[in-house]
């Protein structure tokens, strides 16, 4: 069970960061999370994140590396890296669309503030909504539910996640201009490979 919740909130925690600009509320918890930090070794030994106020370090050091990397220079879209002509599907015809309905998965797009549902932040999001039901599932001793939502886990990094978001995390990585997002997109790109070998010992054909 605890491994669940691991992973659940390690999905929530990226696709909270992955998805839109931080505030200060929440830079605070990545300021000052211990494990967080653990997990973001340039994160935590970066000078200005000790020293400078919270509003400040966002508006000149966080959230212009946001836009730079999510709005700008690069498009943390599935469709833009698996389409032909590099389009974002913003339609029914999404790859997402129909897994999202079956698990009774709904994107507020208002709060999101993505074109499209298959945005990197949503897909993650997405995950932990699953763990989320698999741990609810554990709790309640239903095992065939605990094994179909591991194999949906483990068909939805495959189909999905798997095929376009280490491109863009290695893009990410490259482009970033604070250490925050640089071991947001180094944890996220090592996360999900090792979730997919996790999952793939405790898939059931």
């Amino acid at each position: 069970m605890d491994e669940i919740i691991a992973r659940s909130n390690l999905y929530a925690l990226l696709s909270r960061i992955l998805l839109q600009e931080l505030d200060v509320e929440r830079l605070e918890i990545l300021r000052n999370d211990e494990t967080v930090l653990e997990f973001m070794p340039h994160w935590r030994d970066w000078e200005p994140r000790k020293t400078i106020e919270a509003q400040q370090l966002l508006e000149e050091y966080l959230n212009p590396d946001f836009t730079n990397l999510s709005l700008l220079h690069l498009v943390p879209y599935e469709t833009f890296y698996t389409r032909p002509d590099q389009m974002i599907e913003t339609g029914g015809a999404n790859p997402v669309t129909d897994i999202y309905s079956a698990y009774d998965f709904l994107v507020d797009y208002e709060v999101a503030r993505v074109v499209s549902s298959d945005h990197i932040g949503i897909e993650m999001e997405f995950m932990h909504h699953l763990c989320e039901a698999q741990l609810k599932a554990f709790e309640e001793s239903d095992h065939d539910a605990v094994q179909e939502l591991i194999n949906v886990q483990h068909n939805f990094l495959n189909s999905h996640l798997l095929k376009w978001a280490p491109m863009y995390l290695i893009n990410m990585k490259y482009e970033s201009r604070t250490p925050l997002y640089y071991d947001t997109a180094e944890m996220a790109l090592e996360f999900i490979l090792s979730d997919n070998e996790t999952l793939s010992a405790l898939v059931v054909a």
